[in-house]
């Protein structure tokens, strides 16, 4: 069995891939040349960046299994494959925590101003130390605030514990989740905590805090209606898919100060963002690493690995 590692994998994945007497190619090819190439090999593993749509899957007939390092699917044509008879799996836990630690990053970031602290204090810190500090000196305590998490799955689930740790209140909104019991570790002890979903409405208008976590939409979750209906002084965050919120309404809710400040780490036109967002000094940015720990990586290595194991030994 020969698989193409398109768009990298950990060290320790590819060890256990060929110690099962798997070859492993670990390099990329380009997307215009996989036509040509990929019919050379029983499995593709990729991340983001490489998509297997339905041309490829055509031209593939040898093509067993097509693997995803994270979460989402949406370069892959998943039902097609399958129904060729091709395996799809993914290491949608892996990632999880990662991606909840950076958002609550992003949190504190914008609570207390740091994304302007520290675009200002290298050029201004030794000249205008006094009025920094006095500029940066209203910033918010999250402890019983609302936090609002659209998408109440794995990594939803990630940041309702995060959240809680803080002392926020949480509300959760998920169309196919009506309830979830979290269990929270607090110093080797399991506490679980159990939490209502609520409706997209009562979230919006309720929560100080918004955090997305939904897969890849069609068109935004959120839009100028919702934020007009959010309350004053809200914070966005995002760290699931670029496009979930419009970002020229986020811009003009920023601008207006119906919006206290975004968290964002996804954008529209990746690897191109708008430069409005990019410069907006109410905005923490990140540039899409939710998932980019060590932990995290060797996680997503791992499970992959025992999965393409699992399917192409069979």
């Amino acid at each position: 069995m020969k698989i193409l590692i398109n768009d990298g994998i950990e060290a320790i994945a590819i060890s256990m891939l060929e110690n099962a007497g798997i070859e492993v190619t670990n390099k990329h090819i380009p997307q215009e040349d996989l036509l040509v190439e990929l019919p050379k090999y029983d499995a593709i593993s990729v991340r983001s960046a490489t998509k297997v749509r339905k041309e490829l899957i055509d031209a593939c007939p040898n093509l067993k299994l097509i693997g995803r390092g994270g979460v989402g699917l949406d370069n892959i044509d998943v039902e097609y494959a399958r129904s060729k008879g091709i395996a799809v799996v993914n290491t949608p836990a892996a990632s999880s925590r990662s991606v909840a630690e950076l958002v609550m990053g992003h949190l504190f970031t914008i609570a207390r101003g740091l994304q302007i602290a520290n675009r200002k204090m290298p050029l201004e810190g030794q000249t205008h130390f006094s009025d920094l500090k006095k500029s940066l000196s209203k910033g918010i305590e999250l402890e019983t605030r609302v936090f609002g998490i659209i998408g109440f799955g794995r990594i939803g689930q990630e940041m309702a514990k995060l959240a809680i740790g803080c002392g926020m209140k949480v509300l959760a909104y998920d169309p196919y989740v009506n309830e979830v019991t979290l269990p929270l570790v607090i110093q080797d002890e399991i506490v679980k905590i159990q939490i209502r979903t609520s409706s997209f409405d009562h979230l919006i208008a309720n929560s100080d805090v918004i955090s997305i976590h939904t897969p890849g939409l069609e068109k935004p979750i959120i839009n100028a209606k919702e934020i007009e209906n959010m309350k004053n002084g809200v914070i966005l965050l995002n760290a699931a898919r670029g496009g979930v919120i419009d970002e020229a309404a986020l811009l003009d809710g920023l601008n207006s100060g119906k919006i206290a400040g975004a968290g964002l780490d996804v954008f529209l036109n990746e690897p191109t963002p708008n430069d409005q967002l990019l410069t907006h000094p109410k905005i923490s940015l990140s540039p899409h690493i939710g998932a980019s720990t060590i932990e995290a990586q060797n996680k997503i290595g791992v499970q992959l690995a025992e999965q393409i194991i699992e399917n192409l030994k069979k």
